[in-house]
């Protein structure tokens, strides 16, 4: 259990709170929002702070500056979005350390708000420097950590943070991104039903392997089924995989054989012959040379819609093809149909699964959608995330 700031015993009157946000949402190349999901979903913990009579600074990170300062990835259209949603006026300034922000901090009046500028400008964030963390609890109360989608990365604001500042509690987001994925650790109904998507193998073969001693069946689509497909001896034509995990991907089948999970792997495949989305495509059962896969096929669109009929419990992360492209997204969609339409305890982790969700419509029907991609995975792992380590109850 988390340290929660539900607390009856906090007086949040004035108290200075940095919150720490996950809003690191997608831009255009204009500079605007695409998706605000994580913007709306930080409200909840936000306008309680403030109704509390808070002083809130609000720090989050956006995108991957490696510690340069880079104007299109400055969280300055957020401020403007969340200006909107709280319908308040937000500082915003553009550092998130230095002698102005710390005066400003000192005098910002109860129930007021200020959002820092992107902590990635500095490379000190995510090298977890002492000195850097220390300069980001100057004169704060309360550190509240709302991040779950960053709660593995070991950086200052995450981490480090918590070593000066008196205070750690949970905002209401990552209390609950932790009781829903606990759920699929905890005893989950059966049937249990996991669908992994995405390209590579690599990314996902550390959740995967947890996995099998909890799930009664296994979906695996994207350009990583074709990794597995390799490793089964099957031809893939000119389909995308990873020579360095065939061993890995042979060994994953296998233990899901011994723990008599079912592998649902592509049957028929969307094929183009050259990899563009402009590229006409086919319907083929067995691919030939030349063939490059970019989105399950009907029939196996159809074994995934029987599995997760009859499941109740599924956790979904990853499209099962190229869901940039018109031509590769339509199963992917057709798998959020599904989980959407079933009666299970449904999860959804992964940008590119929240986005399908979007995109089909069913976004609302989904039991729960995880803000954390990386870090769902990590939790569902049993690793022990360096941004949630702090709030647990001792």
């Amino acid at each position: 259990m988390l340290n929660s700031i539900n607390d009856p015993k906090i007086d949040w009157l004035g108290k200075r709170v940095l919150l720490r946000l996950d809003l690191n949402v997608p831009l255009n190349a204009e500079g605007e929002i695409i998706d605000d999901t994580r913007i709306k979903a930080s409200l909840e913990t936000t306008q309680f702070l403030l109704t509390k009579g808070a002083r809130l600074i609000i720090a989050s990170h956006l995108g991957r500056p490696k510690g340069k300062v880079k104007p299109e990835l400055s969280l300055e259209p957020v401020a403007r979005r969340l200006q909107e949603l709280l319908d308040r006026e937000i500082i915003f300034v553009h550092d998130c350390i230095g002698d102005g922000i710390k005066r400003l901090i000192t005098e910002l009046k109860p129930g007021n708000l200020l959002l820092l500028e992107n902590l990635r400008f500095h490379s000190s964030e995510e090298k977890n420097e002492g000195n850097f963390a220390k300069l980001l609890a100057q004169n704060i109360d309360v550190y509240v950590n709302d991040a779950f989608g960053a709660a593995h990365r070991p950086h200052a604001s995450v981490e480090g943070i918590t070593r000066y500042v008196p205070i750690k509690l949970a905002g209401f987001l990552m209390q609950k991104e932790v009781e829903n994925l606990n759920n699929l650790i905890q005893n989950p109904k059966r049937p249990f039903v996991a669908i992994i998507g995405g390209s590579k193998v690599s990314d996902k073969i550390a959740a995967i392997a947890p996995l099998l001693g909890r799930i009664d069946t296994l979906v695996i689509g994207g350009a990583m089924a074709y990794t597995f497909l390799k490793a089964q001896g099957k031809e893939i034509g000119n389909s995308r995989f990873e020579e360095n995990r065939l061993q890995v991907a042979a060994a994953l089948l296998k233990k899901a054989s011994d723990n008599q999970v079912e592998v649902i792997l592509p049957k028929d495949h969307v094929v183009v012959s050259e990899f563009s989305k402009d590229a006409p495509t086919r319907i083929v059962k067995k691919l030939e040379e030349g063939d490059v896969g970019i989105d399950i096929g009907p029939e196996t669109l159809s074994a995934c819609e029987r599995a997760i009929h009859f499941a109740k419990t599924i956790f979904w992360n990853g499209p099962v093809g190229v869901y940039e492209w018109e031509s590769g997204v339509q199963n992917t969609l057709g798998i959020a149909k599904a989980v959407a339409e079933s009666e299970a305890f449904s999860v959804v982790g992964g940008g590119d699964s929240i986005a399908a969700l979007h995109q089909a419509d069913v976004y609302d029907k989904i039991s729960y959608v995880s803000t954390g991609g990386g870090a769902c995975l990590e939790f569902l792992q049993g690793i022990e995330l360096p941004g949630v380590k702090p709030l647990i109850k001792r």
